[in-house]
């Protein structure tokens, strides 16, 4: 579990998905305003969240993407309202 908030949290960053996120067919950049690691916002690694959507999501792109299973993973919201997870690698302008 993370201490502290992400570096980031509460920003809007540009994110390169390394699988396509759910609501989009491509890999395209994206813009996401985190929100924060997803532990310390659900209370639990995105590993053992079942039945959560976005953590599904993530698993089925972590598997497509190669993108690490680990818990370095920010839940954050796109333009389009859905919550997503994305890994720390994704992003493209700001602190990991």
């Amino acid at each position: 579990m993370h201490d502290a908030p992400h570096p980031l949290a509460g920003q809007t960053v540009t994110v390169q998905p390394a699988a396509p996120l759910f609501t989009y067919s491509g890999t395209e950049q994206l813009q996401i305003r985190l929100e924060d690691w997803h532990d310390r916002v659900f209370g639990q690694s995105w590993m053992t969240y079942q039945g959560h959507p976005a953590s599904l999501a993530y698993a089925m792109r972590s598997a497509e993407g190669s993108l690490p299973t680990d818990n370095q993973v920010i839940y954050g919201r796109c333009d389009r309202g859905f919550g997503h997870l994305v890994h720390v690698s994704e992003i493209q302008d700001g602190a990991e």
